[in-house]
């Protein structure tokens, strides 16, 4: 249990702390004064002192005010950049067609899009009827619906089978505390509903009841409730709840109408339970009953649920079994366990499959004819590249559209007949002010990482410019939640090519980027292979040529903020300037925490600290905990106020920690969003200003001032 001891520290120690903090008012470009608190706490005999536990209450108006002087010297800081920002920002405007439209999806009898509009923070949905010719309908248009807010983003959308009733929830200021409204789209009306604090939601085939997740206090949706469209949300039914707090809620519905799913998933488990669409007040039944370290998908084909499972298949099998007899002794195996290839997704149309797979850090889609079993790949040109399914929202169709690009090539949209694998054009990203690919070179190197395994580095750069140890180069990385860094397209990095920078992704463990053994390979108490194999990226980079010390700059966010502090706090001698968005750099304090968003169902990703052998492990590698006083880069660290997945206090704490014990006279400088939360803010020109506000920081770095 944690100690009673409360607000303790020597007179000694609270001198030596206390001399660090010299009032700087007068002079803009110090930092501001942070005033320590002390607080202690013993857990697993170990007493920890933190001396700005204070700043974690936000309602304190001493609190509001640090973070405004934050912001002030960080203004200050980078007041020399203004010009530099105002130029990226024009840049990188120029490459964007403000006024576009995104290629229409047919769903029942409409065809629905988005488009954006020139001046407009938010894309604007519409639909047409039968026709893409037919007379344009706008049914939902955030940038009216957002008029008195600084901050509105539109999360979960579903709209009923018929057409006709479009429920959404929206997000005011970025703390994720979502709210479901409904709109009658024949009306153009929105209706009296109001719901608070929900996360997901899934309209039945009915055409009138609607199932959604609700939160708790610690934004971890643990109950579905149904709720019969024209009655008061008082009356919705909870129809089941979630009490293992690692578990997590979500609902679904198969792409063939016939199926919804609830969905309980922690880190490591799963348990899928579903009902006949068509009758949404029928009890759900559970699938496959959870098990420790069983984690399994489920869609729907034909008499059979189709599975998608890790047992006894580390990078996962596919199987199928009768829906009218789950009985495991009844699975029938369709795609066997391969070792080497991690299956990670499928998705069936009413004549076909398409499962998508990763080997050796490479995307696959393989097309199956449920009719007569043959099979086939989808050819794509690139050595690398990132591929993904995008809007096909109809199950009796032989057309599947994905979104294909490179780090060189666009996003790309095309067509592909599942049938004669014709494959064609939908659209593709247009860079105004003109783009050639072949001015630019992709290239993906590998390190040796300690232990000897080779870990990715994909990299990018104009064609022609001089490499060496003089060239800058970016490095960013992320490697948590077995998510992988893909290596997408970005007009706006074109800003850091044209001015000879080279842009790389290290594809770190704890990532997907590999599969499913290199995600586990970097999570719980293999997690500092994260740190390390990102360290050996940039010694690689270092010792090949492409770039030195004082030309390397690496940037992450959330759990890559983690990656940052934790990569900084081992090597700080290795870079010369670091960004940390939205930084997990308080792991350990987080984590100890079951009130704060996910601790709980994260013990499965860090591992549990009430338990010795984790709470050691993480304090061996957490940011905040391991500051001590030497020489760091210049760090930039921004945070979002509302942030309530990696909240304003950690990188606030860290860097005023960094800034009493460091020995040198880089900067430490913080951004607080006071508006936003995680993602920073949500409409479209105001996070290309953020964009602006970084790229000018890195370039400062390089002594690059235009």
């Amino acid at each position: 249990m944690k100690s009673k001891i409360k607000n303790y520290i020597t007179p000694g120690v609270l001198f030596l702390l206390g001399i660090l903090f010299i009032s700087c008012q007068k002079d803009e470009f110090n930092p501001p004064v942070v005033e320590i608190i002390p607080k202690a706490d013993t857990i697993h005999g170990d007493v920890r002192i933190d001396n700005y536990f204070w700043l974690r209450d936000r309602s304190n108006p001493k609190v509001i005010q640090y973070l405004e002087e934050e912001n002030k010297y960080t203004d200050a800081v980078m007041a020399p950049t203004k010009v530099l920002q105002e130029s990226l920002y024009n840049e990188m405007l120029g490459r964007i067609k403000e006024t576009d439209e995104f290629p229409p999806y047919k769903k029942g009898d409409y065809f629905y899009y988005t488009r954006t509009e020139k001046g407009k923070q938010y894309p604007i949905y519409c639909r047409k009827f039968k026709t893409t010719d037919a007379k344009e309908e706008v049914y939902l248009d955030p940038n009216e619906l957002s008029k008195n807010y600084s901050y509105y983003a539109v999360a979960a959308m579903d709209i009923t089978p018929d057409n006709k009733i479009l429920a959404f929830s929206v997000d005011t200021n970025g703390s994720e505390n979502y709210v479901l409204f409904m709109k009658d789209l024949l009306k153009n009306k929105i209706l009296n509903v109001k719901i608070e604090h929900i996360q997901d939601l899934q309209w039945a085939t009915d055409d009138k009841t609607l199932f959604y997740t609700k939160e708790d206090s610690a934004h971890r949706p643990y109950r579905v409730y149904r709720h019969e469209f024209g009655t008061d949300p008082i009356r919705d039914v909870m129809v089941y709840e979630e009490r293992d707090p690692r578990y997590s809620l979500g609902v679904d519905r198969t792409r063939s109408g016939q199926y919804l799913f609830i969905v309980s998933s922690a880190s490591n488990s799963d348990e899928w339970m579903y009902i006949p669409a068509k009758n949404p007040k029928t009890s759900f039944k559970i699938i496959i009953p959870r098990e420790p370290d069983h984690e399994y998908r489920v869609d729907h084909w034909g008499n059979y649920f189709y599975i998608q499972t890790n047992k006894n298949a580390k990078t996962f099998r596919m199987v199928r079994v009768p829906i009218n007899n789950l009985n495991e002794k009844l699975w029938e195996e369709i795609i066997p366990y391969r070792k080497d290839i991690t299956l990670e997704g499928m998705d069936f149309f009413v004549n076909h499959s398409v499962v998508y797979e990763r080997e050796k850090g490479l995307q696959k889609m393989f097309v199956t004819d449920m009719r007569t079993g043959t099979k086939h790949y989808i050819e794509f040109p690139d050595p690398v590249y990132t591929v993904y399914a995008t809007m096909n929202e109809t199950y009796n169709t032989n057309i599947f559209r994905y979104n294909y690009q490179s780090l060189t090539r666009p996003s790309t949209i095309f067509d592909y007949n599942l049938d004669t694998k014709e494959t064609k054009l939908i659209k593709q990203q247009e860079v105004l002010g003109g783009y050639d690919p072949s001015d630019y070179v992709s290239e993906r190197i590998y390190a040796k990482a300690a232990d000897g395994v080779e870990v990715p580095i994909s990299l990018v750069y104009k064609k022609g410019i001089k490499i060496s140890s003089s060239t800058p180069l970016h490095l960013s990385g992320y490697g948590a939640y077995g998510s992988p860094s893909q290596p997408t397209f970005s007009s706006n990095r074109l800003s850091y090519l044209n001015r000879g920078i080279i842009a790389a992704i290290a594809h770190v463990r704890g990532g997907g980027d590999l599969g499913k053994e290199w995600y586990e390979d970097g999570k719980l108490l293999k997690k500092k292979n994260t740190f390390t194999d990102f360290i050996a990226c940039a010694e690689h980079l270092i010792s090949k040529g492409y770039t030195s010390k004082e030309k390397l700059t690496i940037s992450g966010g959330s759990a890559g903020g983690l990656l940052m502090g934790a990569v900084t706090t081992m090597r700080p001698d290795l870079f010369k300037a670091v960004i940390a968005s939205v930084p997990f750099v308080d792991a350990l304090n987080t984590m100890l925490d079951p009130g704060l968003m996910y601790t709980t169902q994260e013990y499965l990703e860090w591992g549990n600290p009430n338990e010795k052998i984790y709470y050691d492990y993480i304090k061996s590698y957490d940011p905040y905990t391991n500051v001590r006083a030497t020489n760091y880069p210049n760090i930039l660290i921004k945070v979002g106020f509302n942030d309530p997945r990696v909240n304003y206090w950690e990188g606030t704490k860290w860097a005023a920690k960094l800034r009493a014990l460091k020995t040198d006279n880089n900067k430490i400088l913080v951004k607080v969003n006071m508006g936003a939360g995680h993602g920073g803010s949500s409409g479209r020109y105001e996070r290309l200003k953020e964009i602006a506000f970084d790229y000018a920081y890195i370039l400062s770095q390089y002594g690059i001032t235009k």
